[in-house]
């Protein structure tokens, strides 16, 4: 049995409701206490933050497209590493990053919970 499938199924949902702008989505994924790192300013976002930016509008995020992961199982807890390109609109301001991340997510209850995320631009 692939140890590292469901945490890898729930970081393709994760991208998919961004893509989406599927605040409800997000809010099942993520764990209450989540904290993400931008990775534009490297500012702490909580969850709330992020689903309240979702479901106004105010980030939509475009296409996202994973370009590699690699997960690594410990127990009830996975780390996935990979690298990403996306198209985002923060307000009235686009912009395209190419990033590498670090998510973490834990099993809860049967289900993978995301508790926490940091993005890095990758620049030129």
């Amino acid at each position: 049995m692939d140890d590292t499938a469901e945490p890898l199924a729930t970081e393709h949902r994760f991208f998919r409701a961004l893509a989406q702008g599927d605040s409800a989505e997000l809010d099942r994924i993520m764990a209450d206490d989540c904290v993400m790192i931008d990775l534009m300013r490297g500012a702490e976002t909580p969850k709330a933050m992020l689903i309240q930016a979702v479901a106004g509008g105010l980030a939509k995020f475009g296409e996202i497209t994973p370009i590699e992961a690699r997960v690594r199982r410990y127990g009830n807890a996975a780390v996935v590493t990979g690298r990403t390109e996306m198209q985002v609109l923060m307000g009235d301001t686009p912009f395209a990053a190419s990033s590498r991340y670090t998510h973490v997510y834990i099993e809860d209850g049967g289900h993978w919970r995301l508790v926490s995320a940091q993005g890095t631009q990758i620049t030129e």
